[in-house]
């Protein structure tokens, strides 16, 4: 006969602990015994009863009730923050055991408008086939999302990182490149050397931390030059079709231009003083003992796709 199971006094303790504050986080979040019950299935005078307990384990009043609503004491607010930290904690640990066996769950990812248009979302498809339990939820845009806030779980990220506690792993590089369509440079001829462009519509970037420099090398020596021209974007990829409709000049990211350079709407111009612009592309995201198994798989398919 198999040795049926009963927990001592000690870990029914610590269950019934646990119990405690998912009971108290439920009380606070709707605001009365009433609300708490119906989302737990107890009654009301039940779950008073359980605050009532909780109170006279701590020595002290977390809860000022009136006929009206509850209110947290100072030492409830505390009581609160911790209990949500420590179920928070427990329900990380909980998925990362359960993803250890098969990685499931929401995948919140976050990239960049063009990049993730072009170079991610192409790959979602073979992902969903290695996974099928993983549900990708993919929001793409220009604006940095933050990690640590839980607006994503993993984010793409170009150029270099700012000091966080988040871990990175490198995806690869960027290479930017200067392109102008074979109709502009007809009608407004091809500079040949950098300063060239001082005479042409160079389109550029909008972003707020973007300056209207291009860096390029002569002469072993690295140096940036100032550029002008009629329209700026959030993305390369809009610079690359206003390049190729033969508006202006633009500096953008190879990837954008790709299929453009290839069918011929766009030619790479003054290549040979390109300084290697490069930035690199890195996935961020929490690491740690208790990353989830889906956050590691996915990074690890990215890294293995697109190096």
């Amino acid at each position: 006969m198999p040795r049926i199971y009963e927990p001592d006094a000690k870990v029914r303790f610590h269950a019934d602990r646990a119990r405690s504050l998912e009971l108290f986080a439920t009380v606070a979040a709707e605001g009365s015994f009433s609300a708490a019950g119906r989302v737990l299935g107890l009654t009301p005078s039940a779950v008073s009863r359980a605050i009532d307990r909780i109170e006279v384990r701590l020595g002290v009043r977390l809860l000022l009730r009136s006929t009206r609503a509850l209110t947290l004491t100072t030492e409830g607010a505390a009581y609160l923050r911790a209990a949500r930290r420590i179920l928070g904690d427990l329900d990380d640990a909980e998925q990362a055991i359960a993803d250890s066996a098969a990685p499931r769950g929401r995948l919140r990812v976050s990239a960049a408008l063009a990049h993730g248009r072009l170079c991610i979302v192409p790959l979602l498809g073979e992902f969903a086939r290695l996974y099928p339990h993983i549900l990708v939820d993919i929001s793409l845009g220009d604006r940095l999302v933050d990690i640590g806030a839980g607006q994503a779980d993993v984010a793409i990220r170009f150029g270099p990182l700012a000091d966080s506690t988040l871990t990175a792993r490198k995806l690869g590089e960027n290479r930017r490149v200067v392109v102008a369509s074979p109709a502009y440079l007809e009608r407004h001829g091809t500079p040949q050397v950098p300063e060239d462009l001082h005479d042409h519509n160079c389109l550029g970037f909008n972003f707020r931390r973007a300056e209207p420099v291009w860096p390029f090398r002569k002469d072993g020596r690295d140096y940036a030059l100032n550029v002008r021209g009629s329209i700026e974007a959030n993305n390369g990829e809009t610079l690359g079709q206003l390049a190729a409709d033969g508006v202006g000049i633009a500096r953008v990211g190879a990837f954008s231009v790709a299929h453009d350079i290839a069918a011929g709407r766009l030619v790479p111009i003054l290549e040979a003083y390109n300084p290697n612009d490069v930035e690199p592309l890195h996935a961020v995201f929490a690491g740690g003992p208790n990353m989830p198994a889906r956050v590691r798989v996915f990074v690890d398919f990215l890294v293995d796709r697109l190096r």
